[in-house]
């Protein structure tokens, strides 16, 4: 029998006792760490409702017989977020938190002291749960903070993400909760113990529960320890939310929701900062990984007010720990080969937890780094990194008993073509697409996602097609067929069929984009775009001489020269015609009119780390409004635009008076002329 309105009215209660028990004795275990029954009598009642549930087909979503994984899906749902999942501004000094809270202050029109609410801030993964009448319908990854993707069948395999909430007053409703999966220390380590056996290792907590929770196949998320920690709403509807956040989690934890209780209400700066300072003392003794805290404005109609930019919203804000230094030993430094053939060391670590991830690899950036470290190999060396920052050597603590000196190699490791110097500093190959790793490098750069964005051709795989010379050049990615992709490792008929269609979808682009892909040396972001608004189409761009280039904001003598040695080479107009021939296409964009843009005859530079946006994506937005973005600071500058660790750039805009701004003013300022 599995007809479910056949079931007995016996075996229905049954079976409704049977899920009562289980999350009940789920929740005492997991959540509560208050298990009151022995394992085996739990596995006991999870098996006789797995039985009832199957026999009748009595199965739901909600049932805790769903958390043991089910078949593996075909692909992963885009999901559209209702309310985007904006990412945080971010603070790194008790200055700018300042700036944040009179920034809010001046909006809102608030004088005195702000409450805030203010919880740690876990290293792991942001999601987005959807219940409706309180019983859990989707649960998607942030992605973009607009699409996400589906993994309901995933987030059912946690055990501390209810399938049903606690509660009777919910009934219509539909309510979105946000939080953080992540996978806690001493899981991470017991997972790992039993991975050795199977003679492999996880690197760090945060990319595995990332990993886990984009699983095709349920089961082997919930082989993981996966935890979650919720930390606010998104969209509520049929429901009356508190009137503040620290209510919101007290609604959470009523609901059977696990959330953090390490948060506190703060009023005003200094017991922020306090409450910072003490969060960082009992880092090393949290069970999860932490990079600093999160606080917000703890009243919702004093959120709902001040709103969000683009990007983040204006009442929140992430405080960032101070940079994690670790020491570590130089095993070897190798030299890689980049897409323009420049040849950069980088220096092989003996593996070092820091700042959140393991470090094993560093780039040494050039000779004259080296040299000014005095670094050589065996010798232990101080590993910084701060937050999402690339992490690098700061110096040499130990010198090692046997050194190696660190030379650079007279011929091309990828290729044997010689090695040349390219400037002061940098020494390149000059074999082109000759070279393997320059040709490698070049197939990943056009399926970049700035580029022609081609979902699922992966690095391995792109290794393999140049290898082989199944793709000598960008152009042949588009004659590939599925039953040839096939033939390669880890290329099931599903994967090559997927990928043959992201390849096909690639073809409508824009022109931005299709110069970027080019690979055009120096043509970033936002050189592209101001040629594509200068030009509207590559035709008119391929007849430019140097002269009409050097008309185009953001080009100068060099970059122009470099477009042209591009467009004069025989072998780069066969490659686009090939790629026009094979149906890459583009819009003609709309010539950009503007006699006098607000910025017109201004110089600004950009230093240090910013974190809402790329330095590219910046460099496009003044750009775009008439600036010209210089590499150094004179007295012609006109403004510095200041991140995180803006270093010699800003001492000297500071010691010559020009204006400066941080992240958060240049997104200010980029509101008030249309950028944003």
């Amino acid at each position: 029998m599995n007809n479910p309105d056949d079931a007995p009215d016996s075996v229905r209660r049954e079976v409704d006792s049977l899920r009562e028990q289980i999350e009940f004795h789920n929740r005492q275990y997991h959540a509560l760490d208050r298990p009151q029954i022995p394992d085996a009598e739990f596995d006991a009642l999870l098996a006789k409702l797995e039985e009832l549930e199957t026999r009748y087909g009595l199965q739901s979503p909600d049932s805790p017989t769903r958390r043991v994984g089910s078949e593996p899906l075909p692909g992963f749902v885009e999901v559209r977020h209702e309310t985007p999942m904006l990412s945080l501004e971010k603070a790194f000094s008790e200055e700018e938190f300042i700036q944040f809270e009179t920034r809010a202050s001046k909006r809102a029109g608030i004088e005195g002291a702000i409450e805030y609410c203010c919880e740690p801030k876990v290293d792991g993964v942001a999601v987005s749960l959807m219940y409706r009448n309180g019983v859990l319908e989707r649960g998607a990854t942030r992605g973009d903070g607009v699409n996400g993707e589906d993994i309901t069948h995933n987030v059912r395999t946690i055990h501390d993400i209810p399938l049903r909430l606690e509660g009777s007053n919910l009934a219509g409703t539909r309510i979105e909760i946000r939080g953080e999966i992540f996978l806690g220390k001493k899981g991470f380590v017991a997972l790992n113990e039993r991975a050795r056996e199977e003679g492999k290792t996880y690197i760090n907590p945060r990319n595995t529960a990332a990993g886990a929770i984009r699983q095709l196949d349920s089961r082997n998320t919930a082989r993981l320890p996966l935890r979650m920690f919720c930390y606010s709403t998104g969209l509520v509807e049929g429901f009356e939310p508190p009137e503040t956040l620290s209510e919101v989690f007290d609604l959470f934890d009523e609901w059977g929701l696990k959330t953090n209780t390490g948060r506190q209400v703060c009023a005003g700066a200094d017991e922020c900062m306090e409450y910072c300072r003490r969060l960082l003392e009992k880092r090393p003794d949290l069970d999860y990984e932490i990079d600093g805290a999160v606080i917000k404005i703890n009243r919702l109609n004093l959120q709902r007010e001040l709103g969000q930019t683009a990007r983040s919203p204006r009442w929140a804000i992430a405080w960032k720990f101070p940079a994690e230094e670790k020491s570590a030993r130089v095993l070897a430094v190798d030299f890689q080969v980049g897409r323009m053939g420049t040849i950069t060391p980088v220096a092989r670590l003996e593996p070092v937890f820091v700042g959140g991830v393991t470090v094993a690899n560093t780039s040494l950036h050039n000779m004259d780094e080296i040299e000014r470290l005095g670094l050589c190999v065996g010798d232990t060396v101080i590993v910084r990194r701060a937050g999402d920052v690339i992490p690098q050597i700061v110096q040499v603590i130990e010198q090692g008993d046997e050194r190696g000196a660190v030379v650079m190699p007279a011929a091309c490791p990828a290729c044997g073509s010689p090695v040349e110097p390219d400037g002061d500093i940098q020494y390149r190959c000059n074999a082109g697409l000759v070279c393997p790793a320059q040709r490698r490098r070049s197939v990943g750069h056009f399926a970049s996602r700035a580029a022609m964005d081609i979902e699922g051709l992966g690095e391995k795989l792109i290794e393999q097609l140049v290898d082989s010379e199944t793709v000598k050049n960008v152009a042949d990615l588009y004659q590939l067929s599925a039953e040839e992709l096939s033939a390669f490792e880890r290329m099931g008929p599903k994967s090559a069929e997927n990928l043959v269609s992201a390849i096909e979808k690639s073809k409508n682009t824009s022109l931005p984009r299709f110069l970027i892909a080019l690979g055009i040396r120096e043509v970033g972001d936002a050189t592209a775009a101001a040629l594509a608004a200068h030009f509207g189409d590559l035709e008119p761009l391929m007849n430019a001489d140097a002269e009409a280039l050097r008309e185009v904001p953001d080009v100068g003598e060099i970059v122009a020269r470099h477009i042209r040695e591009f467009l004069d080479n025989s072998e780069n107009l066969g490659l686009i015609a090939a790629l026009r021939d094979a149906g890459v296409n583009w819009p003609v964009e709309a010539v950009r009119i503007q006699d006098s843009p607000p910025l017109a005859g201004q110089t600004f530079v950009l230093t240090g780390t910013l974190e809402r946006m790329t330095r590219s994506e910046a460099k496009a937005k003044l750009v775009a409004l008439g600036a010209k973005v210089a590499g150094s600071v004179s007295k012609r500058t006109d403004c510095v635009i200041a991140g995180e660790n803006a270093g010699s750039k800003l001492t000297k805009a500071q010691d010559l008076e020009i204006r400066t701004l941080n992240e958060q003013e240049f997104i200010d300022f980029l509101e008030q002329h249309g950028e944003i």
